[in-house]
């Protein structure tokens, strides 16, 4: 017996409700995410030789694992930054039913 698709959690910030709202259209329209979570943060953040301290909104991406490569260049395609955080985090246990869930609505690479 095959064992299930390995999913995980793809982390992404955005620097607007409306970037983030965007970015997740991409991902769920296109099945490369069951879910994304959509939270208002603060960042700080040391960048170009300075401290920086910004509202971002972050993104919590539920995939398959075997999607990374695809949401990864679904975000640098669609993204205002030049250096996005895209941070993938293995699901190691959850929610048999929820998991299942995760796997029915995204498709795995080798069905595209």
């Amino acid at each position: 017996m095959k064992p299930p698709e390995a999913l995980c959690v793809i982390m992404s910030t955005a620097g607007s409700q409306e970037e983030a709202e965007r970015l997740a259209d991409v991902l769920i329209n296109g099945k490369l995410a069951a879910c994304v979570q959509l939270l208002d943060i603060t960042s700080q953040y040391f960048w170009e030789g300075k401290v920086c301290r910004e509202p971002e909104v972050l993104l919590l991406i539920k995939t398959a694992a075997s999607l990374y490569n695809a949401v990864e260049k679904a975000i640098l395609s669609h993204h205002s930054y030049d250096v996005p955080e895209i941070i993938q985090i293995p699901v190691e246990r959850g929610f048999d039913r929820y998991l299942g869930w995760v796997r029915e609505n995204t498709q795995p690479v080798q069905e595209r």
